[in-house]
């Protein structure tokens, strides 16, 4: 699971950023691959350690920028 480098409270939050054309990008606060230059699929998660999640989204990236979220 992945964190956007915004961190958003909701998952409504975040798809209103995408429609804004904000620059969202995603990073693994830990162990996993990096995904600066990622193209595809990635699980989302928010808000940030230490609150509790209360979110998951599949978005996708291209080109290290999440673009979509379902």
């Amino acid at each position: 699971m992945a964190y956007t480098t915004w961190n958003f409270k909701t998952k409504k939050e975040l798809k209103d950023a995408l429609l804004q054309g904000k620059d969202v990008r995603a990073y693994n606060p830990g162990l996993g691959p990096d995904l600066g230059n990622h193209t595809g699929t990635v699980c989302l998660e928010g808000p940030h350690y230490p609150k509790a999640h209360s979110w998951y989204a599949e978005g996708t990236m291209v080109e290290g920028r999440v673009v979509k979220v379902k």
